[in-house]
């Protein structure tokens, strides 16, 4: 049973402390994701970035923060009005709030109390990260319909189809955790890596929530949701001044949250890598924060990394990564997690060396498909190539298919 007995007993200026701590902390890393974002990209496609406010462009997050804020806050004249102004708030509060399970170090003294670096935990926390993640998108599906317009509305809907075909495989990513280590507690799974961290023991889940989490924060090649190439700004384009800025705080929040919860699943948490592991004192007191922060900037560096690298997907590319790809792997990988826990608790003597080995295997053949699925596709199976391509069939001008030529037989 993990034990959870350092939570619920805190003062409550103690627990307000926590709290204040966390939202600066979610905070100070949002005006620096910002930053980084921009500096790395722009060193990415060999640009300066920003220079110009602050020392080499520091303080170029407060402007912009400065900027939202005394924009004109235009609400245009046919919006519903309550759920127009609601749908911000819908999506940034969860987000916020997400974060209150998140182990961010060990217990430590605080003025004569023990407490542990996290403002509370129960056996079931990770279900209640993923269900405030689900309640997040609702801010996004309201803002597009509340809008009037039809390009928010469009990328409302696209935001509906997302969650729904990527919460499931990071859903069933959870359950290896959740079978490997027998608690759904985020504490408790990580003091259950303190052996071996399962980033290398369950590799195909790891994949499969790296990816899905990519998804799940809008964020691209999978900013579906926002494309202003083909929807003008998606569900955010009626927007503008602090709640363009609360959309804008959601997402990079998100971002925040879902790394830490990668770290907290897999990488062990706070607690310290090798080789640092081997001194006692690197995960004691204060200094396994130092850890966790450093983890969750890994993978925010990882999303940056993605936005300067990758091009925005297909929508048909989008949705079949996540239903003919990811949700299968997905259930085969527990099923093969399911059948060695089962072993185990039958007495047979399947070691972890069987698990990695499977994952290994398993993780070849998804990364494969990855690939044959994102790879530039000739004509599908079962396409009619005696058909001529007409761009004005539905009555308004379309662009072809990539097997088709305008002009030309399909």
């Amino acid at each position: 049973m993990t034990d959870l007995s350092l939570f619920g007993h805190d003062p409550w200026w103690l627990m307000l402390a926590k709290a204040l701590v966390i939202f600066v902390f979610l905070m100070m890393t949002l005006v620096f994701a910002v930053l980084a974002e921009r500096k790395i990209v722009a060193r990415m496609a060999m640009r300066v970035g920003p220079n110009r406010v602050g020392p080499k462009g520091a303080l170029q997050s407060v402007a912009d923060g400065v900027k939202m804020a005394l924009k004109e806050d235009i609400v245009p004249s046919g919006v519903d009005r309550p759920v127009y102004i609601l749908a911000p708030i819908l999506a940034a509060t969860p987000a916020l709030m997400a974060f209150a399970v998140i182990p961010m170090g060990p217990a430590v003294s605080i003025l004569g109390y023990r407490t542990a670096l996290q403002l509370t935990d129960f056996p079931v926390a990770v279900l209640y990260v993923l269900a405030l993640a689900s309640i997040g998108v609702y801010g996004i599906v309201l803002a597009g319909w509340a809008s009037r317009s039809t390009y928010p509305l469009l990328g409302g809907l696209r935001s509906t189809a997302q969650v729904i075909s990527y919460e499931i495989p990071m859903a069933l990513s959870f359950a290896a955790v959740f079978l490997v280590s027998g608690t759904m507690s985020t504490s408790g799974i990580v003091a259950a890596q303190a052996g071996h961290w399962y980033v290398f023991l369950l590799f195909p889940s790891f994949v499969i929530y790296l990816v899905s989490m990519v998804g799940e924060t809008n964020r691209a090649p999978f900013d579906l949701p926002e494309a202003e190439g083909e929807l003008v700004g998606g569900f955010h384009t009626e927007y503008s001044s602090l709640k363009f800025a609360m959309f804008m705080l959601a997402e990079y929040v998100n971002m925040v949250t879902v790394s830490a919860l990668a770290t907290t699943l897999f990488l062990g948490g706070w607690q310290a890598p090798w080789p640092l592991s081997v001194w006692a004192g690197a995960n004691s007191g204060w200094l396994p924060l130092l850890w966790f922060v450093a983890k969750v900037w890994g993978f925010l560096f990882v999303f940056i990394w993605l936005r300067g690298t990758l091009p925005r997907l297909r929508y048909d590319q989008f949705m079949n990564l996540g239903w003919k790809i990811l949700i299968p792997a997905s259930l085969v990988w527990v099923m093969i997690v399911a059948a060695v826990r089962a072993a185990r608790n039958e007495g047979y003597g399947v070691g972890s060396i069987a698990l990695v080995i499977a994952g290994a295997l398993v993780a070849i053949a998804l990364l494969a498909l990855l690939v044959k699925a994102l790879r530039p596709n000739r004509s599908p199976a079962g396409t009619e190539t005696d058909v001529p391509f007409d761009p004005m069939a539905g009555g308004f001008p379309v662009p072809p298919l990539p097997w088709q030529k305008e002009g030309s037989n399909a």
